[in-house]
């Protein structure tokens, strides 16, 4: 390993990370600024040495740089590439802190392979790009699940890169959330991607369009949380089933429209397929929300 170039707060916790692609190099550099003492390892070597020459130290193999100290954050492609990078470490005593994107099943498998190796297992959401991390104002955070008193022993530490928010005790809740918000926010992209398309080839401002249309969205973002009061009270407002029957009325004239200006309704037809299904079933005396009726 190559020595640190610059000192480090004996307060500090050390912090081994596994993977050096934007965002494991953007959590490398908040731990570095602020004083962690950080054991870095890529399978690339050259990507660590701008990192090197910030203060990290470099291992040669990812076994050396588990065995650098207890705290191990793994930020790799897939869970196959976290596999085959911890096979050959000891991890027996390790804290391993897993942020590499996966499925909840492959979360929950992983927790127990962790575990049968002798480390206590978090695995982790990224809800932020790298040029959030590090930078409290931008907002990003990062869903943990596992044990809560091993989040506790590491909130701290964790809480450098980004926010660190407990997500529960099910290891495969933190990418169970993760999915489900970026789900959000690309079903939001889709919506943007369309009003754009609908626009485009007429003498319309995109950017004074785009003012109107973030306005508007973030107007209706407290949808969310009407939706869940349905769910957790399991109540079905009648004006809420006028409002839907008034909705899908309504849809042949967003399909004409977007067919009028040259535009494939792909993005938003599927939507208001399921917004005609869950009408029908409540004209059949059979009420269900759309979230269920997506549940197979």
């Amino acid at each position: 390993m190559t020595p640190d170039t610059k000192p480090h707060s004996p307060e500090k916790a050390p912090v081994t990370l596994l993977g050096l692609g934007a965002m494991g190099t953007a959590l490398a550099r908040a731990w570095l600024a602020a004083g962690h003492p950080t054991t870095v390892w890529n399978r690339t070597p050259a990507r660590a040495a701008a990192l090197a020459a910030e203060g990290a130290r470099t291992a040669g193999t990812a076994a050396a740089a588990v065995a650098a100290g207890p705290l191990v954050v793994v930020c790799l492609l897939d869970d196959v590439s976290v596999g085959e990078v911890l096979a050959g470490a000891d991890l027996a005593g390790k804290d391993v802190v897993n942020l590499t994107t996966s499925t909840p099943a492959q979360a929950r498998d992983r927790a127990a392979w962790a575990e049968e190796r002798g480390a206590r297992y978090l695995d982790g959401g990224i809800m932020a790009v790298p040029p959030m991390i590090g930078v409290p104002e931008a907002g990003g955070y990062v869903l943990y699940s596992g044990p809560r008193d091993l989040f506790d022993d590491h909130r701290a530490t964790l809480a450098v890169p980004a926010g660190a928010t407990y997500a529960g005790a099910d290891p495969g809740f933190a990418a169970l959330q993760d999915v489900a918000l970026l789900s959000a926010m690309y079903g939001m992209f889709a919506g943007v991607t369309h009003a754009f398309a609908l626009v485009r080839r007429e003498d319309v401002d995109p950017a004074e369009f785009a003012g109107l249309l973030t306005g508007w969205l973030t107007a209706m973002a407290p949808v969310a949380h009407r939706i869940a009061g349905e769910l957790t009270t399991g109540t079905d407002p009648e004006e809420e089933f006028a409002g839907l029957a008034m909705q899908v009325a309504g849809t042949p004239t967003f399909l004409d429209t977007a067919r009028g200006q040259g535009v494939s309704p792909e993005l938003v037809a599927p939507y208001f397929e399921l917004m005609r299904r869950c009408l029908a079933e409540r004209e059949a005396n059979n009420p269900q929300g759309m979230v269920d009726l997506l549940l197979r």
